[in-house]
């Protein structure tokens, strides 16, 4: 797989590839990830690349015209699966949507910024609008990288355990049951005896269980769904 990843800030979004599972996974050839600064692309001596918008009011918005050079650079270079737009208002990050991106070969990532892109590049570009959740940060950047996150440990070989991924939280429309390692008692706080029954289709009949109800209590709406 290929991420293309477009930013105003290439810098904040280094940190989180140069360490633990994405370190490795793009050193092991399994993921390329690439940053495309926005300002390579853009004209003037300011490299600017945003602008008021028509109309009034507050808040700059985002110059087409570099974010088309830039995508329409790396279409002439590869095919694209999905072009993907971090935006507060696109469709709520979820399981679903991170297992299907997994699968996908070549995707580009663009990260708004300011008060967001021209409504031009959403018409024209942009296959899939994202957003992490109700609120706005400051830029796309940090949603990127979750994203980025959620996508490539789903990437095969990428973790230890390929099975450890299948049994996580929402892979099954349920939350994950508790989980339990040694001591087996500590400070009188004891692990279940069923896990140590060895008795396997009773075990996962336990984790079942406690997954429907951990989530019947904390997040009935997935239930609902």
């Amino acid at each position: 797989m290929r991420i293309d990843i477009i930013t105003v800030l290439p810098e904040l979004l280094k940190s989180p590839f140069d360490a633990s599972i994405l370190k490795r996974a793009i050193e092991a050839g399994l993921v390329e990830v690439y940053f495309h600064n926005l300002r390579d692309f853009a004209t003037g001596g300011y490299k600017a690349i945003d602008d008021t918008q028509f109309g009034g009011g507050a808040g700059m918005v985002m110059l087409i015209e570099p974010i088309d050079k830039c995508i329409s650079k790396l279409q002439a270079e590869r095919n694209y699966d999905d072009i993907i737009y971090m935006t507060p208002d696109g469709e709520q990050l979820n399981q679903g949507i991170a297992n299907h991106l997994s699968l996908k070969e070549n995707i580009i990532i663009l990260c708004g910024h300011y008060k967001g892109v021209d409504q031009r590049v959403r018409d024209k570009f942009i296959t899939k609008e994202i957003s992490i959740g109700d609120y706005v940060l400051s830029g796309g950047e940090l949603g990127a990288a979750v994203l980025c996150d959620a996508v490539i440990r789903l990437i095969p070989g990428v973790l230890g355990n390929e099975t450890s991924a299948l049994t996580d939280s929402f892979q099954d429309g349920l939350l994950a049951p508790p989980i339990y390692t040694r001591p087996r008692e500590y400070k009188g706080m004891k692990v279940p005896e069923v896990l140590f029954s060895g008795n396997f289709p009773k075990i996962e009949k336990w984790r079942e269980e406690q997954a429907f109800k951990r989530t019947q209590e904390r997040r009935p709406d997935l239930l609902d769904e």
